[in-house]
């Protein structure tokens, strides 16, 4: 029986994967990296913002510091997630059915903290969510379950009585893993690893409207 529900942000709950990817080679490109590898965020996906600008300082010989790297990266993105993200289709309807169940959710991103809150407060979810969790206070990210774990002490549940809605191979690796409920969410800039990523999530959905019958099915 699904008693919460923990929400990835980036690709999952906001359509803004793509963001990032632009970012990263913009941030070299005026770095002077006329020709960033076309696979830099692929590498860095999986690091927190910190992790991915001592990335880019050491394999890049940057002459800054990290903290500048993460000041400039987080200009870049900050009018996008200020004025231009949107949610993913049905994101807002799905939280509504959850409300109308009584079962509580939050978000558990790796995303900059600052970055999330001020899309989430846009779009009106932030006050929907009994938590928001970030490599802040979890600074392994997802690679490691704290995250997913610190979430389900919030929730007050058991992990198998807990959905995690991931867009990535490794974060539904991390916390199926741990034990939770996992639903793959599509989005294109994980299309590449649909295929794994469907073999290893309990579900797979293409669209958020999806999982409203996938936890009717799990209550039921």
């Amino acid at each position: 029986m699904i008693k919460g529900v923990v929400f990835d942000l980036d690709g999952t709950l906001i359509d803004s994967m793509k963001i990032w990817s632009r970012t990263d080679i913009k941030f070299l490109r005026e770095n002077g990296v006329s020709d960033p590898p076309a696979d830099i965020s692929d590498k860095v996906k999986k690091m927190s913002l910190e992790e991915a600008s001592q990335y880019f300082i050491d394999r890049f010989s940057l002459s800054f510091t990290r903290e500048y790297v993460v000041k400039r990266i987080e200009e870049l993105v900050r009018i996008e997630y200020e004025k231009n993200i949107p949610l993913k289709p049905y994101a807002a309807e799905l939280l509504d059915f959850l409300d109308s169940r009584n079962i509580p959710y939050g978000v558990a991103t790796a995303t900059y903290k600052k970055l999330a809150e001020a899309v989430m407060h846009r779009c009106g979810i932030y006050r929907r969510m009994k938590f928001l969790l970030t490599d802040r206070e979890y600074p392994m990210g997802k690679v490691f379950p704290d995250i997913f774990l610190g979430a389900a002490k919030i929730l007050e549940a058991r992990p198998e009585e807990i959905l995690v809605a991931e867009d990535s191979l490794h974060c539904i690796e991390t916390a199926s893993g741990a034990g939770f409920v996992t639903v793959g969410v599509y989005d294109e800039a994980s299309a590449a690893e649909s295929e794994k990523i469907a073999e290893t999530a309990d579900h797979y959905v293409d669209s958020l409207k999806e999982i409203e019958s996938i936890i009717r099915n799990e209550i039921i």
